[in-house]
Formats: C-alpha cells, sequence, structure tokens
C-alpha cells in the first residue's frame, strides 16, 4: 500500500512556480497576485484562507486579504467583488465559503468575472470545462488529477466511483475522470447516498474518490483488493485520548480500507494540500494570460 503524499506534491509544485515567478522577475513582468475575501470569523474559513496567503508568500506572488464582518450585507460584498473584477492588479480572486446566511452564494459566484474566477466555479468556466475547453479547473477535482497523474497511476479504461455529486468535487471529478486526457478516459460512475446498491457498485471501483460529506462512511467491507482510494473529506470527530478532544477524519474509514488499497490519500495531508497547491496554479495561468 503507498501512501498518495498530497503534501510533498503540491510543495513540488509550489517549487515549480515559485521558479516559474523568479523567471517572470528576471524579465520584468508583473507577478501574479491572488486576493481572497473573507465575511466573518468562521474558524474553518479562516484557517483555509491564511493557509493561501502564506503559500502565496512563500512562492514570490502578491497577495491581498480582504476580512469583513458577518454582518456584511449581500449589496456590499458585491460591490467589493466589483472592485476586485475591475482592478487590473489583481490576477485571480476567491471569495471563501461557506457565507453568512444573509448573502446568497449562487448570486455571489456569478459575480466574478470568469477570467478571475481561480476557484473555477463561476458557470463559464464550468461549461469550458464541460467542452474540454482551456480554463481554471475546480481547485480540488484539478488537484487530484494532478495526484493521479504524478504518481503515475492508471486511470485509462478502468472503473471510476464517485462518492457524492457536490458542484465543487462530485460532479467535475466525474467530468474530468471521463474525460479523455493523462489522468482520465476512464467509465465514471456517480453515486450518492441515496444511491441503491452502493456496496456492490464501489466493490467493482478500481478507484474511488470520497467526497459524499459523511465521515468514516467507505469502509474496507465496501472495496475490493488493489483499488486507489482519493479520500476528500475532513471532519472533525470526537476523540478524548486527543489533547483538543477531537481527532481529523476522511469520508474514508482509513483503517479497513487501507488493508485493500494499492494507493490511498491521508487525512490530513492528501487532497486538501494538493488545493491550494492547484489554485496557486490557476492564478498563474491568469496573470500569464494577462501578460499576453
Amino acid at each position: 500500500m503507498i501512501i498518495l503524499d498530497g503534501k510533498k506534491v503540491s510543495n513540488d509544485i509550489k517549487e515549480e512556480i515559485a521558479e516559474h515567478v523568479k523567471s517572470m522577475i528576471s524579465k520584468g513582468e508583473q507577478v501574479p497576485h491572488l486576493a481572497a475575501i473573507l465575511v466573518g470569523s468562521d474558524g474553518a474559513s479562516m484557517t483555509y484562507v491564511n493557509a493561501k496567503v502564506k503559500a502565496c508568500q512563500r512562492i514570490g506572488f502578491n497577495s491581498t486579504l480582504i476580512e469583513l464582518p458577518e454582518y456584511t450585507s449581500e449589496e456590499e460584498l458585491l460591490q467589493k467583488i466589483h472592485e476586485l473584477n475591475t482592478n487590473n492588479d489583481i490576477d485571480g480572486f476567491i471569495v471563501q465559503l461557506p457565507l453568512p446566511k444573509q448573502i446568497d452564494e449562487q448570486k455571489v459566484l456569478m459575480a466574478i468575472d470568469p477570467n478571475k474566477d481561480v476557484d473555477g466555479f463561476h458557470p463559464v468556466n464550468v461549461g469550458r470545462m464541460t467542452l474540454d475547453l482551456p480554463t481554471f479547473l475546480p481547485a480540488t477535482p484539478y488537484g487530484i488529477m494532478e495526484l493521479l497523474e504524478r504518481y503515475q497511476i492508471e486511470t485509462s479504461g478502468k472503473n471510476v466511483v464517485v462518492l457524492g455529486r457536490s458542484h465543487i468535487v462530485g460532479r467535475p471529478m466525474s467530468i474530468l475522470m471521463s474525460q479523455k486526457r493523462k489522468a482520465g478516459d476512464a467509465t465514471v460512475t456517480v453515486v450518492h447516498s441515496r444511491s441503491k446498491n452502493l456496496e456492490a457498485i464501489t466493490k467493482e471501483a478500481d478507484i474511488i474518490v470520497a467526497a459524499i460529506g459523511i465521515s468514516e462512511f467507505l469502509t474496507g467491507d465496501m472495496v475490493k483488493e488493489d483499488v486507489v482510494i482519493i479520500d476528500v473529506g475532513i471532519t472533525r470527530v470526537p476523540d478524548a485520548t486527543k489533547k483538543n478532544g477531537y481527532r481529523l477524519a476522511g469520508d474514508v474509514h482509513f483503517e479497513s480500507v487501507s488493508q485493500k488499497a494499492s494507493y490511498i490519500t491521508p487525512v490530513p495531508g492528501g487532497v486538501g494540500p494538493m488545493t491550494i497547491a492547484m489554485l496557486l496554479k490557476n492564478t498563474l495561468l491568469a496573470r500569464e494570460r494577462h501578460n499576453k
């Protein structure tokens, strides 16, 4: 069983981007600039955003963090998005989700200029991805594809089961894996918590992407020998043996599934770091488009 080390691969990607940035500086080109909007003080969101800002600093990107209070109105947030859309110094930006309940997330995502949507969530970019046209790919599915490719895991013609149908991971993952590309060309089945005969489907899978949002949902008796496991989930599970009272768990029951898997991502340290790396890669792409 081989651990798919997302932390190591993401560091490799960051080093590659940092070298590219040095080359841009030597040519007198403007370096990439990523902005992030954080509304409220959700602990997990603050952690994610701070990790993105630190990653920017490490590889030589410019970064801007815009922190807005929890009571920010939808109109105020849309105005801030308009400012970033029209600021030529900003190459790409993200609005950290989830947003407070007074704000319509869909309206916010629609307001972002598709040319600056480095999260890859805007319908224009989703449509371009579906048609296999150049675009910003959603960072988490993009990171998974990169992980499979760098570990040279054969995907062509394989049975891939995607657990979960979210717009952020499940749906784009199923589209990318079915397309004619290096880490793709697979036969893909999308299942979810309401699917019937779920275990019979997962037992046929050569590769499983677990993004169902239920802690330790996929267990060892649901998979076959030598399966490749990508665990997208991350949840705090109560654990009295830990000083902080909890441990981090994915959507996969690691202990039982790892006994059968040929490759498996850990939680944490698997898919999470890859998501940030691919967000940076999208921002670099945005800057290169602007330079052209």
